[in-house]
């Protein structure tokens, strides 16, 4: 699989912190939008350095690609399919029934992207969109070809960058990022109600999960994006910290890559790869058709490690990364790991 600059981005890029929800202004221009609102609004976002204010639920949404489907797959579990007017993101699976089928039904708006598979500035304007969802600053940059949050705020349309997403660094991303990712949508679309219940019962679930294996013994988990190519040596798709490891911890298990860089992704040798004991093994598809091959090729390739031994391997897609599914990951993960307790 070939490596694109938004794969590279969305996996090793991180969202804004902490984009919460602000009190309106009591200026006169404040009080008039207010005035001119929907009911419940307005409602005011910081989001990566601007406010962003909403005087009604947008009706116009463009998903950019990003390498992500945590935006799209929000607003699916938020209910919120029928605002989108063009869909650029896709893994080609999901461990949510019905997910990917609901995702291909999504307008893509007819657009040629360009060479980053993503929706350049001009086709961008030309949708006429009232929020655009980016998962890190990147799709906004000029530099890129895209439409700049200016450009947008020019033509009347907010835009959003998930969180962890405005220095593309996702190394800190934890599940919490996936709740605020949730909470904000449910500002901006007036459905917080929902955005809680989803919140609500993913916190449920893994908890129940936590609980029935603390104080086991974790396993060493190598999470790896399926063929995928970000860096010069054999290995340099393996994730090393960001979200999964909050996941890996809330199942029962520890990274066992995670010294091996500072960053979100380790770049290592076969050799490296070799050395380490894995006891289990987390492969991560990203439009990857046959990701199951690759799981199989690697515990072939490395008969050492403790996982390829016990045959101990999963697949993963969007439940592992920004998204409202985390809780699955957590439980899949867990019940690899601690059969006996899961």
């Amino acid at each position: 699989m070939q490596t694109k600059r938004p794969a590279a981005v969305a996996l090793a890029g991180a969202l804004c912190l902490a984009a919460t929800a602000c009190g309106a202004s009591s200026s006169p221009t404040a009080k008039a939008a207010a005035d001119a609102s929907a009911p419940g609004y307005p409602v005011t976002l910081k989001n990566c350095g601007q406010t962003t204010t909403y005087t009604k639920a947008p009706g116009r949404v463009v998903v950019m690609n990003g390498a992500s489907v945590a935006e799209v797959s929000a607003l699916l579990a938020l209910g919120l399919g029928d605002r989108i007017v063009a869909n650029e993101q896709s893994y080609g699976r999901s461990e949510v029934p019905g997910r990917a089928a609901a995702i291909k039904k999504l307008p893509t708006g007819d657009v040629k992207l360009n060479d980053a598979y993503d929706i350049p500035r001009e086709a961008m304007l030309g949708l006429s969109p009232d929020l655009v969802l980016s998962t890190t600053s990147y799709g906004f940059d000029a530099k890129n070809g895209f439409a700049t949050r200016d450009d947008l705020k020019a033509v009347s349309a907010n835009s959003y960058v998930s969180p962890q997403g405005c220095d593309q660094d996702t190394s800190h991303m934890t599940i919490g990022d996936s709740y605020r990712l949730l909470r904000d949508l449910g500002k901006i679309f007036n459905v917080s109600d929902r955005a809680e219940e989803v919140i609500a019962e993913s916190r449920k679930q893994i908890s129940d999960v936590s609980a029935k294996v603390k104080g086991e013994k974790k396993p060493n988990v190598m999470v790896v994006f399926s063929n995928m190519s970000m860096g010069g040596n054999d290995f340099s798709s393996i994730a090393a910290h960001g979200i999964w490891n909050d996941i890996l911890a809330k199942a029962g298990g520890s990274n066992a890559f995670s010294s091996t860089s500072k960053t979100a992704f380790a770049d290592l040798s076969k050799e490296k790869v070799a050395a380490e004991q894995v006891d289990a093994l987390v492969v991560i598809s990203y439009n990857d058709p046959n990701p199951e091959a690759y799981a199989r090729k690697l515990l072939k390739e490395f008969p050492q490690w403790p996982a390829a031994k016990n045959k101990r391997s999963l697949v993963l897609s969007d439940s592992i990364y920004l998204g409202p599914s985390n809780d699955l990951a957590v439980e899949k993960i867990a019940k690899m790991l601690h059969p006996d307790h899961v």
